[in-house]
């Protein structure tokens, strides 16, 4: 079983990393930024849903709190790289900062289970939002020399190597054991442990893989942007962005989260620029239709087309 798993997910990764190959000729062959900045978008956001697929998606636990992970790798990671430090050291420290709090928290989390535990992360991320907010209430700005010197290409490059870190990382766990013994915990918990399945240190494996991946988005964000508030990344959007992105891809799947976020990217640009008001309203009514009509995502819908196609 583990064995047709990873090589599934192995052609999947091979496509998807194939695919990030060719988008590294497009600064060279496109030189509009409103170009690069879309696409860099896309590949924040794969990052993004890639991470939040690991807990939920593969161990089963929906984190809500998601958005603290990716606030607390934005806020450590800005920190250092104003202050001074390479902008390589302030990702992984944020990565490392990020998953350090959430191996703290997990092990009194995880004692929580189903909407109990939904509810107790989503508390944190808004706990910790709202002490940044409190703690930093002004803007952070870029210092000139470093405004100066921005090239969006760097981001670009870097969001590449992100999202490809993240589908290569999702695909190995895909198909080890550890991650056969997290569907195990995702189908049944206690029958897994009866089995001799240690739940608790596999979901804590779960959580340090995706609030890593969270924080080096985080991180990533943060070197992006020119100015921004520091709660601003603490902000719950960023935890239902991800979750909508797995959801409309196809949750527990490699390749899932990377159509959801390139679906979920596309429809909120062009929704948002043409229906400003009632972009929210459509993208819920999208969720609902989804989880009701087609609770696999795109991945389910494309097997059914697959299906038929050979009747």
């Amino acid at each position: 079983m583990t064995g047709l798993l990873g090589r599934h997910e192995r052609r999947w990764a091979l496509a998807i990393v194939g695919a990030f190959g060719l988008l590294a000729l497009l600064p060279l062959a496109v030189r509009r930024d409103d170009v690069l900045n879309f696409v860099f978008l896309i590949l924040l956001s794969i990052t993004l849903a890639e991470s939040w697929n690991i807990v939920a998606g593969y161990a089963g636990q929906v984190n809500l709190g998601h958005a603290a992970f990716f606030g607390l790798g934005a806020l450590v990671a800005r920190t250092l790289w104003i202050g001074g430090t390479p902008i390589a050291v302030g990702l992984v420290a944020g990565a490392a900062v990020a998953t350090l709090f959430a191996l703290l928290i997990g092990v009194a989390a995880f004692r929580l289970r189903g909407a109990y535990f939904a509810i107790g992360t989503l508390a944190l991320g808004e706990i910790l939002r709202t002490t940044v907010s409190n703690v930093l209430p002004e803007i952070s700005t870029l210092p000139a020399a470093t405004i100066a010197a921005y090239r969006l290409t760097e981001r670009y490059y870097l969001a590449l190597a992100l999202a490809a870190i993240s589908v290569l990382a999702v695909a190995g766990l895909a198909g080890s054991r550890l991650g056969l013994g997290m569907r195990a915990i995702r189908e049944d918990e206690e029958a897994a442990e009866a089995s001799g399945v240690g739940a608790l240190r596999l979901k804590l494996t779960a959580l340090a893989l995706s609030t890593g991946l969270a924080g080096l988005a985080g991180g990533l964000f943060a070197f992006y942007h020119i100015s921004y508030y520091p709660s601003h990344p603490f902000g719950p959007h960023w935890t239902f962005d991800a979750l909508l992105m797995t959801f409309i891809g196809g949750v527990g799947t490699l390749h899932g989260p990377v159509l959801g976020a390139v679906l979920y990217v596309v429809l909120k640009e062009f929704v948002a620029l043409r229906w400003v008001d009632f972009h929210l309203l459509i993208f819920g009514a999208l969720f609902i239709a989804i989880v009701l009509l087609l609770p696999g995502g795109l991945v389910q819908a494309g097997e059914r087309f697959a299906r038929w196609g050979r009747l």
